[in-house]
């Protein structure tokens, strides 16, 4: 498929990919909303929970490779719908789970395809938007993260109390629509095209791209920093998201309305974080912006973990929101430290396999929580922010 113009085809990759990001939160969000929740049925540790994310990190990680490799090879359009229609299906699967182990398998599962969207996603702007302009756009793509969270935890107020938490993984299985939007409405990246008939007419090395590519001298040490610096701030991310709702009700006293409020409040400074650093980003670089989003992160999220107020801790959410917003500034630098061949693969290997070394993080922080409380272990995440920021900081420009 080909889009009629440029303009054309730069406006459905940017839909189709918000959709698709926002579903991708989406799934991870109904997770975390539904721990408490799986926990009580299956009588679970708060360990054995946090097993159930690992789980589905660890497909991530995987997918990193797998993902970014067929889209460098063939294609954005198609890993991205892909990509889409597997986490799709496996979390509506959820619904008909038997016990622990059923969602385990299923959330490595979906994961396979969770992870595979990110990579697609960046490569995909950065081959569709003007350089001077792509900061800002892969920030607003990067922006549905929270939009996703939001309107995961909408659905929690309503369908948890009502039709309890298989329900609620059922809902996932909308995100087949965006899937189908891609196949439907989205056109190739001319610039994918133009590399791919390059390869094949014999002008570039070789017509396929191999794994190893990213590792090759030149590319090595920035594929390696990439993915430290990820893997640190999303150790912290992750750490922190997939707790909050469980410490907002266990150690904060919410009752899972309230603590869905408190969640959209907190996403809805997420959201405002992505357009502001993608406004930076632009102006300053991605290397200063990310610099700038770790250092908040370091210093807010043991404030917030420690806030016993309610009415403080209400208000200090969107606060430590805006600093949560890093992936946008990720995803205008990654792909830009990649040539046209290595792009998906390169970007989505440093993020995602990034987002697969933090898969342990859950797990770990939970098993810590059972001495020192949810708070102290979402206080020692800030921790994963400044390993990013020092890594980060002796990276090149882009």
């Amino acid at each position: 498929m080909r889009a009629a113009s440029g303009s054309t085809t730069r406006w459905r990759v940017l839909g189709a990919s918000f959709v698709s990001y926002g579903f991708d939160a989406m799934d991870f969000m109904i997770l975390a909303l539904s721990l408490a929740l799986i926990s009580q049925e299956f009588n679970l540790t708060l360990a054995q929970a946090g097993l159930l994310s690992t789980a589905g990190m660890i497909g991530v990680g995987v997918s990193s490779l797998l993902v970014g490799w067929y889209a460098d090879n063939y294609g954005r359009r198609r890993a991205l719908m892909f990509s889409v229609a597997n986490f799709a299906v496996f979390t509506a699967a959820v619904y008909w789970s038997r016990n622990w182990w059923d969602i385990m398998a299923l959330r490595f599962v979906a994961g396979l395809g969770l992870g595979g969207a990110w990579g697609v996603i960046a490569a995909f702007i950065n081959e569709t938007w003007p350089r001077e302009q792509r900061g800002r756009a892969i920030a607003f793509v990067l922006s549905s993260w929270p939009v996703g969270y939001i309107v995961a935890a909408a659905l929690a107020r309503v369908v948890l109390p009502e039709h309890g938490w298989r329900a609620l993984f059922l809902l996932g299985g909308l995100a087949l629509l965006a899937a189908l939007y891609v196949a439907l409405a989205v056109p190739e990246s001319e610039q994918w095209r133009a590399d791919r008939e390059r390869r094949r007419s014999g002008a570039t090395t070789a017509e396929h791209v191999a794994i190893r590519e990213i590792f090759a001298p030149g590319i090595r040490r920035n594929t390696l920093l990439g993915t430290l610096a990820a893997s640190g701030a999303l150790i912290a991310y992750w750490g922190a998201n997939t707790w909050l709702p469980t410490y907002l009700v266990k150690e904060r006293g919410l009752d899972s309305a309230h603590m869905a409020t408190f969640i959209i409040v907190l996403n809805v400074g997420m959201f405002a974080g992505y357009q502001l650093f993608g406004w930076l980003a632009d102006r300053i670089g991605q290397r200063r912006t990310l610099m700038i989003c770790f250092a908040g992160g370091t210093l807010l999220l043991p404030l917030y973990a420690a806030v016993r107020d309610e009415t403080l801790l209400f208000w200090l959410g969107p606060v430590v929101g805006v600093f949560f917003a890093f992936t946008g500034p990720f995803g205008a630098y990654f792909p830009a430290l990649y040539p046209t061949r290595l792009r998906s693969l390169g970007a989505g290997f440093c993020f995602s396999f990034g987002r697969g070394v933090a898969a342990l993080a859950p797990y770990f922080l939970g098993s810590l929580a059972m001495s020192i409380g949810l708070s102290g272990s979402i206080a020692l995440c800030a921790l994963g922010f400044l390993g990013a920021a020092l890594v980060i900081w002796r990276m090149p420009e882009a």
